[in-house]
């Protein structure tokens, strides 16, 4: 098993989740998060006085999925997020040695499956 981080911009985490949904992924968790990579900083407004943003708003998404699944997940994110411009994110893959069920309190290592058929 493996779990994959995903940092993108908010404005494509609607096409990818959809794609992946298409290539059979409809299990992981979506967070807003702030961040600061190659980015440039910007200029925002707030109540009339100028000021700089240095941390950009993010999606982290996060998959943990079977080890078959990964390269097909991680194309179709960098094909579904990628503008080519400076902030598109990163993509980061570690490994899971163990999975739980909270429900049942039992080892999960079926997680990979249900990510697949069932969207955990």
């Amino acid at each position: 098993m493996k779990k994959i981080e995903a940092i993108i911009r908010p404005q494509k985490i609607t096409e990818t989740i959809k794609s992946l949904k298409n290539i059979g992924i409809t299990g992981f968790t979506v967070s807003q998060v702030v961040g600061r990579g190659k980015q440039k900083d910007t200029q925002g407004v707030y109540r009339g006085k100028n000021y700089n943003v240095t941390l950009h708003p993010k999606i982290k998404l996060e998959i943990v999925l079977s080890d078959h699944m990964v390269d097909q997940t991680i194309k179709t994110i960098i094909a579904n997020a990628q503008t080519g411009e400076d902030g598109d994110g990163k993509i980061y893959v570690y490994p899971i040695i163990e999975a739980y069920n909270i429900r049942t309190g039992e080892s999960d290592e079926t997680i990979d499956d249900l990510t697949v058929k069932e969207g955990m």
